[in-house]
């Protein structure tokens, strides 16, 4: 992969609703090639950042180049990179006026006087301080903007009071669901104390310790419950990856204390398939991120 940056010269003066128009075009462009980047706008200078695939982007970088739109098309960095600085977004936008510019540590009043093309490729030291600036206000416009299933904010009163009544349920449940996991440890240490209290002291059979491992995996199952529980009052996790993992661990469990002389072959396969399906769904999960 390589990491493109560029700036160039609007050939007019861009509103709001048109440069929103040129996000949503990059966005469906560039995500459909899976390139990545940063779009800034000031003083009617463009400066992007484009990373993906090198054969990609220098494509991409050639159409841009012919782009009536802007003219003084000028590469500032080009370089091989490892990982992504901009990944969760098909093209971030921020269009930030001078004196916002002049508030980054390190960029002095940089954006007063050479905020072009030129300017850029004779100040390549403010590459760095600026693209971290852009990832980390893009940072925290997703942590606002992200996956919430309760908001507290709605339009509609009772949409609002609906949420806030299950949100206190949800808490309830989550305290609840502490208690049995704390009866659950206490059934564990009971269930050891009496295999191995009674003759012949501290020695387990295979079925004992298959009985032993359900306790354990029992408590650990109503730990994955009670985390998921608590993800329904965040705001910054999407809990598909955890409610998976916590629907594998329950069939796992089901699968180490079978007992295979009494069970239906049938039912054995149908448990085996769940256990693919949900191991391949949790690696996918897993590899997208």
């Amino acid at each position: 992969m390589i990491r493109l940056t560029y700036a160039s010269t609007a050939t007019k003066e861009y509103g709001s609703e048109e440069l929103l128009k040129l996000l949503k075009k990059c966005r469906t462009n560039n995500g459909a090639k899976n390139i990545t980047g940063i779009l800034l706008f000031a003083n009617g200078t463009f400066f992007q950042v484009l990373e993906g695939d090198e054969a990609t982007v220098n494509n991409l970088y050639a159409i841009i180049e012919k782009d009536k739109r802007h003219k003084d098309c000028t590469i500032i960095d080009k370089q091989k990179i490892t990982e992504r600085a901009f990944p969760y977004w098909s093209m971030g936008f921020e269009k930030i006026d001078a004196k916002e510019l002049n508030k980054m540590d390190g960029l002095n009043d940089f954006f007063e006087h050479d905020f072009t093309p030129s300017g850029f490729v004779s100040h390549k030291n403010i590459i760095g301080p600026l693209l971290t600036h852009l990832r980390g206000k893009l940072v925290k416009q997703v942590a606002e903007e992200c996956h919430e299933e309760l908001p507290l904010e709605h339009d509609d009163p009772f949409i609002k009071l609906l949420h806030r009544t299950i949100r206190a349920s949800v808490k309830v449940l989550a305290f609840l669901m502490v208690l049995v996991i704390l009866l659950g440890v206490l059934d564990v240490i009971f269930v050891m104390y009496e295999k191995m209290s009674e003759p012949p002291y501290f020695h387990l059979s295979i079925n004992e310790i298959l009985e032993t491992f359900g306790a354990f995996l029992a408590v650990l199952i109503a730990i994955e419950i009670f985390l998921n529980i608590t993800l329904y009052i965040r705001s910054d996790v999407i809990p598909v990856k955890l409610v998976v993992a916590t629907a594998l661990m329950a069939i796992s469990r089901k699968v180490i204390v079978f007992d295979f002389h009494h069970l239906d072959p049938a039912y054995v396969s149908s448990s085996a398939l769940v256990v693919l399906g949900l191991g391949v769904t949790y690696w996918l999960l897993d590899k997208k991120h």
